[in-house]
């Protein structure tokens, strides 16, 4: 056996990196560039035409629709996530006519624009007058906030159905075939097995489509709801004031970066026993 009595000279350390401009670098520092004079354009200007009348008289209404507009997409969200279920199940039966009813539901409200469904449901309904009376259902669809929650919890119920029948179809077969080895019934392998592991792949596309419906929501000042862009357009009405709709951007902004970071530690939470 043999032993070296000298030590090895170190390699000598890795050259600097030298940061080339290509076109793109240059071209993205500029894009950033532009943005950010663009913020500081847009922060001068509502400093300058603030005015502190108008927002002691439209501010509390700002508040107002922009309570309209959680409670419209917290509602819808909600019913839909309840009604999205059956209509996922459907989409994975192996019985033809449940399967086809729940993809022709699917493909109708995801295929066709969220203001098309409102104008059918809002518009459409009057048509029907004499037999929602009879059926005393006129009392419902004759309100625009009814119609526009019935939309958005028809259209959302379409779209989390996809998210969760992906979701579901994304769980390994094994996880089925060992709780069929357990000895647990269908139910129980979904409800305990393959449903939590879905709900982790499903987080995200949940939270896109939330702050989707948030944005989307805006469409309802269109038929008489005053939400926050219901407010916005009431406020620009009676002001011509172009800072209206700066600020009614602002709070939207605001809504979807706060959910967004709320989803964040939510999703960080849920998925830390997968992280190494």
């Amino acid at each position: 056996m043999s032993y070296s009595h000298e030590l090895i000279a170190p390699s000598p350390p890795p050259k600097a990196l030298l940061v080339s401009w290509n076109r793109a670098s240059i071209v993205g520092t500029i894009l950033m560039g532009v943005w950010i004079l663009g913020g500081i354009l847009l922060v001068t200007f509502l400093f300058d035409a603030w005015d502190i009348d108008k927002i002691r008289l439209y501010g509390p209404k700002y508040i107002s629709g922009l309570g309209v507009t959680l409670s419209l997409v917290a509602i819808s969200i909600s019913i839909g996530a309840a009604l999205s279920l059956p209509i996922a199940y459907g989409r994975m039966s192996k019985n033809r006519v449940i399967s086809w009813l729940a993809y022709g539901y699917v493909y109708f409200f995801r295929g066709t624009p969220l203001i098309a469904q409102l104008f059918l449901i809002y518009y459409g309904f009057g048509t029907f007058r004499p037999q929602l009376e009879a059926i005393g259902l006129w009392g419902v669809f004759r309100d625009a906030w009814n119609c526009a929650l019935f939309a958005f919890t028809l259209n959302t119920a379409a779209y989390q159905a996809e998210i969760l029948r992906g979701a579901v179809e994304s769980v390994p077969k094994g996880q089925h075939e060992g709780a069929a080895a357990l000895g647990l019934s269908k139910f129980q392998t979904f409800r305990k097995i393959i449903l939590p592991q879905a709900m982790i792949v499903a987080l995200r596309p949940y939270g896109n489509e939330i702050i989707l419906m948030i944005k989307g929501s805006a469409i309802v000042a269109i038929v008489t709801v005053f939400d926050l862009m219901g407010e916005t357009r009431r406020a620009f009405s009676r002001t011509f004031d172009f800072q209206t709709y700066v600020w009614a951007a602002i709070f939207y902004l605001a809504i979807v970066e706060l959910l967004r970071n709320v989803w964040a530690v939510l999703e960080d939470r849920l998925t830390r026993h997968l992280k190494r």
